[in-house]
């Protein structure tokens, strides 16, 4: 089963549900129905919704697969919640208009930190239960 999975899954989906009705509401007062239109809000919050959809799938197979590997419940929730903090860094640092730099980089270190820990860890996982 994949309890933890589940539970992590589902709170980035209501993450990304979140950056699209941002998407959504920006296109309507804009009046945009494709593309940003040149409005600076709209881009931002494109682009925080894309980078989301383009990290978190990633994310959350190779946390299934730690899951499904049979890891401790305690480190398949750390590199969930890793995920899930670096990916909100993320997208306030693109939505906050400047954008914050600043807080983009710290999400995406989180979020890379987090995706290469979980290589790591599914790799050698996986070769401690071949050897094991």
């Amino acid at each position: 089963m994949l309890l933890i999975t589940s539970i992590i899954a589902s709170v980035l989906t209501i993450i990304f549900i979140k950056l699209s009705l941002a998407v959504i509401s920006l296109r309507r007062k804009n009046k945009v129905g494709l593309g940003s239109g040149g409005h600076d809000d709209l881009e931002r919050a494109i682009r925080a919704q894309g980078n989301f959809a383009e990290y978190v799938p990633v994310g959350i197979i190779l946390i299934a697969c730690l899951e499904l590997n049979g890891a401790p419940w305690l480190l398949v929730a750390i590199s969930g919640v890793a995920l899930i903090v670096g990916r909100l860094i993320h997208a306030k640092g693109m939505i906050t208009p400047a954008p914050d730099f600043s807080k983009r980089v710290l999400g995406m270190k989180f979020t890379f930190f987090t995706l290469m820990a979980l290589v790591v860890l599914n790799l050698g996982w996986t070769l401690y239960e071949l050897v094991g």
